[in-house]
């Protein structure tokens, strides 16, 4: 039940100022916190889902991702937005994305398991990429002589590609077939291993 000084248009309202001038996604915590009423989190939810709904057939669109929620353009619309902004994202290579792929899939990894199911070694900077790009990180350490680094995804990875959780990856096979779309899909070295 909302408060009484507060009713769901209300809300609504200040979640679409909040949302809307947030640098990034903002966890019901934290949206919790703009208000100076106590809010519960179903009603908050509810507000949301409202709000949601109202923006729902627009360029833009609210979406809850493992950070949080925030609004974001609908993918239809980024041919439009590089007209505007023509930077080129960051392009990735191959054994960059299979390292990726492996770490996400078959996480907490050491440097050694990737290069076992890879079958090459990885170059620090391929691990540095992934870092500095804020999609691994160092989770722990495994218990054996030398103590290797376990890599695992982030939740930066997961808002990037638009997922909540890590439930939500594609399986494994589609991705092989999309980081190496001119190969058979039996010749993909990282879902044979896996």
């Amino acid at each position: 039940m909302p408060p009484p000084q507060l009713d769901l248009d209300a809300v609504k309202r200040v979640l679409e100022a909040v949302l809307l001038s947030s640098g990034g996604a903002l966890t019901l915590n934290e949206l919790k916190r703009v208000f100076e009423v106590e809010l519960g989190n179903d009603f908050l939810r509810r507000a949301l889902e409202a709000l949601k709904a109202d923006w729902q057939g627009r360029a833009v669109e609210l979406v809850l991702v493992a950070d949080g929620w925030r609004f974001q353009t609908r993918p239809e619309a980024q041919p439009y937005l590089d007209r505007l902004n023509p930077e080129k994202p960051p392009r990735y290579s191959r054994a960059v994305l299979e390292t990726l792929a492996v770490i996400a899939y078959r996480q907490p990894v050491t440097r050694g398991d990737v290069e076992e199911i890879r079958g090459v070694a990885v170059n620090s900077q391929i691990v540095r990429t992934l870092e500095e790009r804020g999609w691994i990180e160092v989770v722990g350490h495994k218990d054996v002589p030398g103590r290797p680094a376990l890599f695992a995804t982030t939740k930066q990875f997961l808002s990037d590609l638009n997922l909540r959780s890590l439930a939500e990856l594609p399986p494994l096979p589609e991705v092989a077939r999309d980081l190496i779309p001119n190969e058979p899909l039996e010749e993909v070295s990282v879902a044979s291993r896996m």
